[in-house]
């Protein structure tokens, strides 16, 4: 696979621009005050589906040739790529066909059906989800879309850092989360490219740091039984994702459950905000003071807030 280039990332952000928002950066003076230190928080929860993930699958889609995109797409996704793609291929008029595991929350599956997506249900395990998605490929041929392994959804997840770059040039740390590694990867490219001197962090579970353990072995380890409320942040690393992880990511921080829960309520109560679990890993990462952050500029890469009211106040009434 071929790293996205400057150019790349750039036509990127031209091809999605009539399908995705510039998402907003918020800040807190209470939450930089108990950090001490300047934080940008990057919105993708606000952005079309609540999750950074129309960007990539947009990028994708509109990226088919008309012979390609004609038996409509296909993938398998715990539910923001699935909603990402299936929101994607209906703005083009095509199927969109998704494998889920039959855990996804079911906001997200509903998410799925809002636009239109044809899902398969799956047992929740990697196995399970390649293989059921190979049989529905194989029927349909559908074009399949991988959520994070691919150049292609790659240059579309870097947009999103991009923005917050050129919204804050002088960021001396940008910290996202990290699952199969597509948004992260994409944060470190528009850094690699328009902010060299940042350093870059990321975020995983504790209960699943594949990622974690791979950059230290310097190969892929993959996910096996991972068990964390972040249900974004379950899946193996991408071989291009761990290339570019591998030669820009400083490190990876685990964060524990409770600080993920200490940041939803913590963005919930400063910034107004519900987001799911997976896109408060990146303040999480910061609450574990591993790293020394005290008056630095910040970026906090937060990539979804696909969560019902109800399951929020489940998760944050946890002690």
């Amino acid at each position: 696979m071929d790293i996205p280039s400057i150019q790349d990332i750039e036509e990127s952000h031209q091809r999605i621009q009539p399908h995705i928002r510039r998402t907003p950066v918020k800040s807190s003076d209470v939450i930089d005050k108990e950090l001490g230190a300047s934080l940008f928080f990057k919105c993708e929860n606000l952005q079309v589906c609540g999750v950074f993930k129309p960007r990539g699958a947009s990028n994708a889609v509109f990226s088919l040739s008309a012979e390609e995109a004609m038996n409509g797409v296909a993938t398998h996704s715990s539910g923001n790529h699935a909603q990402a793609l299936a929101y994607a291929a209906k703005k083009r008029g095509i199927s969109a066909h998704i494998v889920m595991p039959r855990t996804a929350p079911s906001i997200k599956v509903e998410a799925v059906r809002s636009h239109g997506g044809n899902i398969t249900f799956c047992e929740p395990n990697q196995k399970a989800r390649e293989d059921t998605l190979e049989k529905i490929v194989q029927e349909t041929h559908a074009r399949f879309i991988h959520p994070y392994d691919d150049p292609v959804i790659v240059a579309g997840q870097a947009t999103s850092a991009r923005e917050l770059i050129q919204d804050h040039p002088d960021l001396d740390i940008i910290v996202g989360p990290v699952g199969g590694g597509g948004f992260m990867s994409g944060t470190c490219l528009a850094a690699r490219y328009w902010s060299p001197n940042t350093r870059l962090i990321g975020a995983e579970p504790k209960g699943a740091d594949d990622a974690f353990r791979s950059l230290k072995a310097g190969h892929i380890i993959p996910s096996i039984d991972p068990d964390t409320i972040a249900d974004g942040l379950l899946t193996s690393l991408g071989i291009i994702n761990f290339e570019i992880l591998s030669q820009d990511l400083e490190r990876i921080i685990t964060v524990s459950e409770e600080n993920i829960i200490k940041a939803m309520k913590l963005i919930y109560d400063h910034l107004g905000m519900m987001v799911e679990p997976s896109g408060a890993a990146s303040l999480a990462a910061l609450l574990e003071n591993e790293i020394d952050i005290r008056g630095k500029k910040v970026g906090v890469m937060v990539s979804g807030g696909n969560i019902s009211a109800e399951g929020f106040g489940e998760l944050t009434a946890l002690k």
